[in-house]
C-alpha cells in the first residue's frame, strides 16, 4: 500500500469525504457526553461552586488551540521544506480551527 499517493489533494480529498461519517458521529457523541458529564455529574467545588464548571470547557479549548497551533508549523514547515501543496493546505485550515478554539477559551473565561 503506497500512502505517498495521498499527499495529493486530487487522491486525498476523495478518501477524506467518505471517512467524513466514520470520525463525526463518534465526535459528535463523545462531546455530547462529555458536557454531561462536565456540567450535570462532575460535583460543585466546595468554595467556588457552580462556576468551577467553566473549567471543563476552558482547559480542553485551551489545550486544543495549542495542540493545533503545533500541529500548523508542523505542516507549514512540511509544506515549505519538501514542497507538499497538501501540507500547506492544512495548515492553512488549521489555522482557522485554532483561531476557533482560542476564542471558545477567551469566551469560557469572560463568561465568568
Amino acid at each position: 500500500m503506497n500512502l505517498y499517493k495521498y499527499a495529493s489533494p486530487a487522491t486525498f480529498y476523495p478518501l477524506a469525504g467518505k471517512m467524513i461519517p466514520w470520525f463525526a458521529i463518534p465526535a459528535a457523541l463523545l462531546f455530547a457526553t462529555g458536557l454531561f458529564v462536565g456540567f450535570f455529574i462532575a460535583p460543585p467545588d466546595f468554595q467556588q461552586g457552580e462556576a468551577y464548571r467553566i473549567i471543563f470547557i476552558h482547559v480542553p479549548a485551551a489545550w486544543m488551540g495549542m495542540l493545533l497551533y503545533v500541529l500548523m508549523a508542523i505542516y507549514a514547515g512540511i509544506g515549505w521544506a519538501f514542497n507538499a501543496r497538501l501540507s500547506s493546505m492544512m495548515a492553512s485550515s488549521l489555522a482557522v480551527t485554532g483561531s476557533c478554539s482560542s476564542r471558545a477559551c477567551k469566551t469560557a473565561v469572560r463568561a465568568c
